[in-house]
């Protein structure tokens, strides 16, 4: 047994607080550090490309930290992974294929596993993405955001409307498995202005449409300098109008922001959502990875250059912490939750390794203030859940 196997086995296999009776699917997350121009909105680990970026060198390094990850994973199969950023698609053709060859060279991938890689419409070229599709990419998440040239260059984005349009028309024609992205709630949107960039969307009939409100998260432009939003009542509006029109034009609304065609699913966020295991890779990423006593969450070292140099001695991961057995509900909850079906009761146990029975106390509290709706099936949020779900959440927290 090698050095680096020996001290994930004294790590991470020794008895532990928890008793998981099988492990979870495993997915595989990579993340490109790099973009054009960083949104005003984003609180994303990006960085601008303020001059040319070594991607080669980057790709040594995601190497390097999967081999040194692999002990830590041994034997699994992969089922999903998911190529995001920062901006992936302005990978090269030739750098996307290496990285497809390495993850296939190193993991155990399931030949029908779904690999998505998200795009932005400002670095969409017909022949690289035809290379990408040749390479072994069978989904795309394309950063719409929106239709109208206005607002996109209110979020700081490199693309128009025209260019929007002319990136789903691409990605139409290699790919028959994709997402867009549409944030609403936008600076000084209107209702109108919203239900038409939804409408453009639609036309497309892609399979999947992920629908965000905008968020002004800390640590962003948007943060500090805050623009003029929709209020509540108007944005709440826009919330409705969306859901009506998703259902009408046949999507199934099955987490809080992600509407899809039957069978079109996200598969790698519906792994997130279950509590399923994900290993992170790239600057910034994380990692959820459950042993049979332990579960225990990493983060890679943000900074590309700080990463690039770590993961080159074996030393990507900056952070790795198992999570306390009093903290499970509430990280399970935090994304079974998102579900607009819940989860299956026996689910809690099998990813947890701990009784349904020890959180009897919050779900009674749950259902009793009517945010949920629990038989010995199936545990999932009421209407008045889904609305308050922050409220519903915070009930499994510190137990």
């Amino acid at each position: 047994m090698s050095e680096v196997s020996s001290e994930v086995q004294q790590q991470f296999l020794q008895k532990g607080v928890l008793n998981l009776i099988s492990l979870p699917p495993l997915s595989v997350y990579v993340h490109f550090p790099w973009c054009v121009r960083k949104c005003p909105y984003c609180d994303f680990n990006s960085h601008e490309v303020k001059t040319s970026f070594d991607e080669e060198l980057y790709l040594d390094a995601l190497r390097a930290d999967l081999e040194h990850a692999l002990p830590a994973i041994w034997g699994r199969k992969i089922y999903t992974i998911f190529i995001g950023g920062g901006t992936p698609s302005l990978m090269s053709a030739k750098g996307l294929d290496r990285l497809l060859s390495d993850l296939r060279t190193l993991l155990p991938i399931d030949g029908a596993a779904e690999i998505t890689m998200e795009a932005n419409p400002g670095t969409f070229e017909t022949e690289k993405f035809r290379s990408y599709r040749d390479s072994g990419i069978n989904r795309l998440s394309i950063g719409i955001q929106s239709f109208n040239s206005q607002h996109l260059k209110s979020l700081g984005r490199i693309h128009d409307g025209v260019e929007a349009q002319r990136a789903i028309e691409i990605a139409q024609k290699y790919f028959d498995n994709f997402n867009l992205d549409l944030m609403f709630a936008l600076p000084s949107q209107t209702l109108e202005e919203c239900v038409t960039d939804l409408e453009t969307a639609l036309s497309f009939a892609p399979p999947h449409l992920s629908l965000y409100h905008l968020t002004l998260e800390p640590n962003t432009y948007f943060a500090k300098y805050p623009p003029q939003i929709p209020d509540d009542d108007l944005s709440a509006e826009m919330q409705d109008q969306i859901h009506v029109r998703m259902a009408a034009a046949g999507y199934e609304h099955y987490e809080v922001s992600a509407y899809a065609k039957e069978g079109k699913q996200s598969r790698h966020n519906l792994n997130y959502w279950n509590f399923g295991d994900y290993l992170g890779i790239g600057a910034g990423a994380h990692s959820k990875l459950s042993f049979p006593h332990r579960i225990v969450r990493q983060m890679r070292h943000k900074q590309p250059r700080a990463y690039i140099d770590s993961a080159l001695r074996g030393d990507a991961i900056q952070e790795n912490n198992e999570i306390a057995r009093d903290e499970l509900p509430f990280e399970f909850m935090l994304n079974a939750l998102r579900l607009n079906h819940g989860f299956e009761s026996k689910l809690f146990f099998e990813r947890t390794g701990l009784l349904l029975n020890s959180i009897d106390p919050s779900l009674t509290l749950a259902e009793k203030k009517g945010l949920l709706e629990i038989d010995h099936l199936r545990i999932k949020p009421t209407e008045l859940g889904k609305r308050f779900l922050n409220d519903l959440q915070q009930i499994f927290l510190g137990m």
